[in-house]
């Protein structure tokens, strides 16, 4: 009898979900929150892209499109409806909530806010929306963790904790970059972990990119056909790509600015959703390439088919000299600011990073097309249009490292790693120190006291 009661006291005990370490137990729930973030993602994605297939279906690449100057405002109206009526909540500028909501210590985030962001993500840059899905995704994935922390009754610090990993597994599942995810909630958010936290983050961040990935049969959203070679010849101008990227991010900051004030002041929301839908269909008549996140047009754009950028335009068939694409560039480059902001402050829901991205591959490619105009230099644009986007987002974003990282793992662009971080690191740190003289001689200091 007692030789039975010690070998039960020897056999394991089954382990239960509470004798876990908290660690253990943080890692496991960040990864289940990775895995439907992902799922989350690629949805938007997909959403997307059905949308704009079906409203595009008469698009001609050979001539200009009339339809493209009602289908924006039309895209604007329905998600200003959608947040006015049905879901009866503001949803734009999600980023900048959410940072509110982590800087409040406000970690409940209703149910609604988990799909919310989705649909009216859907409907302004299926229709035409000159911006990215990153934001909308990131405030969706940081619902989904706090929904899913509380079906876990986790306490009010750890489910700030999985806020901040459903966040960071939006930006990864969308971008499939899961260091950028990580980052995103580290750099931008801001928010302060502690090395379990941060490992419970790389999983969600994993899990999401890897859940994206597997989802869309494992395709990059940047593929490179034929990746150009770096040489050491490109350090110089890639110092001097990094200057004209903080230019021009200061430029495109200050627009962005001055416009989400602009539709602010005006009151009635439909004279609000019909303004911006204006500015944003002129945007886009005029410049095609505009239209949605522009994935499509950077692909094309970093494998030296520049044809995109004409295709379906008033420029189409115009003839090509030795400064049509520059000027061309140089009008994309001054509008686009318009557009990502009626697109994002006029009643549409939509992010702010794939826009600074689109902007520096349209900024990089400008550079070096004038350049080569001017001088003959020879110099790759399809390389500098690439380079050129982790510089805009930098200085547009205040996001070094995660531009820098970002940018590499959405082309698995791994050998441009020395040009990518020259480009971003000039261009944040002279952004800054621009933004900074320009507080003070501004007229009207308190349109940055946003900018970080």
């Amino acid at each position: 009898m007692q030789d039975a009661t010690e070998q039960s006291s020897q056999e394991p005990k089954s382990l239960l979900w509470g004798d876990l370490p908290s660690n253990i137990r943080l890692i496991v729930i960040a990864s289940i929150i990775g895995v439907a973030v992902g799922a989350a993602a690629y949805v938007l994605k997909e959403a997307i892209a059905w949308l704009s297939r079906g409203v595009t279906i008469m698009f001609d690449a050979s001539s200009s499109n009339a339809f493209l100057l009602v289908v924006p405002i039309v895209g604007i109206v329905l998600a200003g409806v959608y947040q006015r009526y049905i879901i009866r909540t503001g949803l734009s500028h999600g980023v900048d909530r959410l940072s509110r909501d982590i800087a409040a210590g406000n970690p409940a985030l209703g149910p609604k806010l988990t799909y919310g962001p989705i649909i009216v993500s859907t409907l302004t840059l299926g229709f035409g929306g000159s911006a990215g899905s990153e934001g909308p995704i990131a405030y969706a994935g940081a619902a989904i963790g706090s929904n899913i922390g509380r079906v876990f009754g986790v306490d009010r610090t750890t489910l700030m904790l999985l806020v901040g990993c459903g966040a960071g597994a939006g930006i990864a599942g969308i971008f499939k970059a899961p260091i950028g995810g990580v980052l995103f909630t580290l750099e931008v958010l801001g928010m302060a972990m502690s090395t379990p936290a941060v490992i419970a983050l790389v999983a969600a961040a994993v899990c999401a990119s890897t859940t994206a990935y597997v989802f869309s049969g494992f395709t990059m959203d940047l593929p490179w056909t034929h990746a150009p070679q770096f040489v050491g010849e490109m350090i110089p101008w890639s110092l001097l790509l990094g200057v004209f990227c903080a230019l021009y991010s200061v430029y495109y900051s200050r627009v962005m600015h001055r416009m989400r004030r602009v539709y602010e002041r005006i009151k009635n929301p439909w004279l609000e959703n019909i303004a911006g839908g204006i500015v944003l269909a002129v945007t886009v008549f005029l410049f095609p390439t505009l239209y949605g996140e522009g994935y499509q047009a950077m692909g094309r754009i970093i494998n030296a088919d520049f044809q995109a950028l004409f295709d379906g335009s008033v420029f189409y068939g115009v003839h090509i000299g030795r400064w049509t694409l520059p000027l061309l560039l140089a009008g994309i480059l001054a509008v686009k600011c318009f557009a990502t902001s009626a697109s994002n402050s006029a009643g549409g829901v939509a992010g702010d990073f794939a826009p600074t991205l689109f902007a520096g591959c349209i900024a990089g490619l400008f550079f070096a097309t004038t350049l080569n105009a001017a001088f003959d230099l020879g110099l790759d644009a399809a390389a500098f249009a690439y380079i050129g986007m982790a510089g805009v987002m930098a200085g547009a974003i205040r996001a070094p490292l995660m531009a820098f990282f970002l940018t590499s793992e959405m082309s698995n662009g791994y050998g441009y790693f020395l040009p990518l971080l020259i480009v971003s690191v000039v261009s944040y740190c002279l952004t800054v120190v621009i933004s900074h003289c320009l507080l003070y001689t501004s007229p009207s200091p308190r349109d940055y006291a946003a900018s970080r």
